[in-house]
């Protein structure tokens, strides 16, 4: 089977799209407004940049009839957002969260969570997340796509605070991915958690190579 995704409709009852890019890291955005409203909400198309500084990334579609996303311009009225990792546990937290609201309704209200706050800007937080990136807003940049539904913002951030919970971490200095049990988007209302994991290291991979591999600046 083989189709130009951009001139036919999808021969599958289900456009498969979405569910060739698997899995994808769910940004769980916090924020708040202007007017002081905190939202809450998901983002599937979410992901890290570099590490030095430490730069993310999310996109967000616009709704149908042309509306922005909170997350999007809470971001660009207050130069923050919070990303809260997404676990099974908190997994019915995280759904619930995706409910479009007016935008002076809080997610926040509905959500069986603790808040806290972020160290920056007073930025809503989730407590039993247990890794959180206070992130600075850098810019956007916006795509128009075919149709308003298909046009979307691409939000630039910098990290410039990572809260971690001491109890997920291993007694080697990693992180403890088999209990933290983040879940990730499929296609469709899919999901996945992250529980089984392997390492493999590339044959002949050091000095300039490994450090952009393990993501640091230096080598120890």
């Amino acid at each position: 089977m083989k189709y130009a995704p951009h001139l036919e409709p999808s021969p599958l009852p289900f456009s498969p799209f979405k569910s060739c890019t698997v899995p994808r890291p769910i940004g769980w955005l916090s924020s708040v407004s202007a007017a002081g409203v905190e939202n809450i909400a998901p983002y599937s198309q979410w992901q890290n940049l570099t590490f030095d500084p430490p730069m993310v990334m999310f996109s967000a579609n616009q709704y149908p009839d042309g509306r922005r996303k909170d997350t999007v311009l809470n971001a660009e009225e207050t130069g923050w957002f919070v990303w809260n990792m997404a676990t099974f546990d908190l997994r019915e937290a995280v759904n619930i969260s995706a409910m479009a609201l007016p935008a002076h309704e809080s997610e926040f209200e509905r959500l069986n969570v603790t808040k806290e706050y972020a160290d920056n800007a007073r930025i809503p937080m989730v407590r039993e997340s247990p890794v959180k990136f206070e992130c600075r807003y850098v810019s956007t940049h916006r795509i128009k796509g075919n149709s308003p539904v298909g046009s979307i913002d691409i939000v630039f951030a910098q990290v410039e605070k990572i809260h971690i919970d001491d109890d997920v971490i291993l007694p080697s200095g990693k992180l403890d991915i088999e209990k933290i049990k983040p879940i990730a988007r499929l296609g469709y209302f899919d999901y996945t958690v992250v529980k089984d994991i392997f390492e493999m290291r590339v044959p002949g991979a050091d000095g300039d190579a490994r450090q952009g591999l393990e993501g640091r600046s230096t080598l120890r």
